[in-house]
């Protein structure tokens, strides 16, 4: 059993998460964002960002609600919005628009091998990995860039005005190196969490369906925004990824 401090802290940090994604989604119901695929980054980013996503949300995106920031980005304003707001609020973006794919394609690849173990052992646990976190890692990585690369397209397909075959180059490379680098971020922790704080200090791991699992989760992903954030820095100053 962990900590009854452990799990009530858990349960309170997912349930601000939860609510915290809920406010904004009906937020977002009301005030479309101009950027299709931006009504699903807020809500699922503040998951795990929390209080900190909803400033962002409210301070640098929050659409006005009639129609006209929609129009702006129809006819060009949209871009130049983007352009005028400071750069490392644009990066931060970029980072949260990566960092959306994958926490959806975590939580469904980790629940998935938890639901259907042998999904482990397709993925090399007992032959390729004596862990079967490792391997679970790597459905994780295959779900998260798969939805990465989506959500890339259809966020650089609009901007550029790109056809499907140049729009799938496009997202592959604006994609891939800021979630390698999100990865990083989320796999250290969770590793550390699971063999040193679970495993070590505790003396047991945390389950997939245990709440201090995804509270290690919402943690994860916070480190995972940080390592990934000087990649989307270079990226988006390099021109490879659009400016949000």
């Amino acid at each position: 059993m962990f900590p009854t401090w452990l799990h009530i802290l858990s349960i309170a940090a997912l349930a601000i998460g939860v609510l915290c994604a809920l406010g904004v989604l009906v937020d977002i119901l009301r005030r479309p964002q101009p950027m299709a695929i931006m009504n699903v980054v807020w809500p699922v980013t503040a998951l795990f960002g929390t209080g900190a996503v909803v400033w962002a949300y409210l301070r640098y995106a929050r659409a006005d609600g009639n129609g006209s920031d929609a129009h702006r980005d129809m006819h060009g304003g949209g871009m130049s919005d983007r352009a005028s707001a400071p750069f490392p609020v644009m990066v931060g973006k970029g980072a949260l628009h990566c960092g959306s794919g994958c926490m959806i394609g975590d939580i469904a690849a980790e629940w998935l091998a938890f639901l259907v173990p042998a999904v482990a052992v397709w993925f090399g646990w007992q032959s390729v990995f004596a862990e079967k976190m490792f391997a679970v890692w790597v459905l994780d990585f295959v779900f998260a860039f798969a939805l990465g690369v989506v959500f890339q397209y259809f966020a650089i397909v609009p901007m550029r005005d790109l056809s499907p075959g140049e729009g799938i180059v496009a997202a592959l490379k604006a994609d891939t190196l800021s979630l390698i680098a999100w990865q990083v971020g989320m796999y250290g922790f969770m590793a550390f969490a699971q063999f040193y704080l679970f495993g070590h200090l505790l003396g047991q791991r945390a389950e997939v369906d245990t709440p201090e699992f995804w509270f290690a989760m919402q943690v994860a992903m916070v480190c995972g925004f940080a390592t990934s954030y000087p990649v989307n820095w270079w990226l988006i100053r390099s021109g490879i990824k659009e400016r949000m």
